[in-house]
């Protein structure tokens, strides 16, 4: 059974952006901008899609999303401490990470749907 959880309490904001692409976590760098996370940088949304010069963006900031992980350990089913990979993508931390539940891991595509 294939089941989807897209967009499932979504909701966005849009933002002033520099550098960053769909699919990624991003943080609130400035009033109302967002940047690309470094490694270890806690994550406040997932950016949707980016306008067609770059500068603005807009950001899931709730509801669930996927996301692509990296690390030595897969996060699991239910709660996990997430931090940015620094990438793009989001990976499982011992300490400093907030904690996100996720409702769907994907270990060979090395995805993650988690609520924000």
């Amino acid at each position: 059974m294939n089941v989807s959880y897209e967009g499932i309490g979504q909701w966005a904001a849009t933002f002033a952006c520099d550098g960053v692409s769909a699919g990624q976590v991003v943080k609130v760098s400035g009033s109302g901008t967002v940047a690309k996370c470094a490694d270890n940088d806690g994550f406040e949304g997932v950016v949707l899609s980016v306008a067609r010069d770059g500068k603005a963006c807009s950001v899931a900031m709730g509801g669930m999303v996927t996301v692509s992980y990296t690390g030595a350990s897969a996060p699991a089913a239910g709660w996990n401490s997430l931090a940015a990979d620094g990438s793009g993508g989001v990976k499982v931390v011992s300490a400093g990470g907030k904690s996100y539940l996720a409702v769907e891991v994907d270990t060979t595509a090395k995805t993650v749907t988690i609520v924000l």
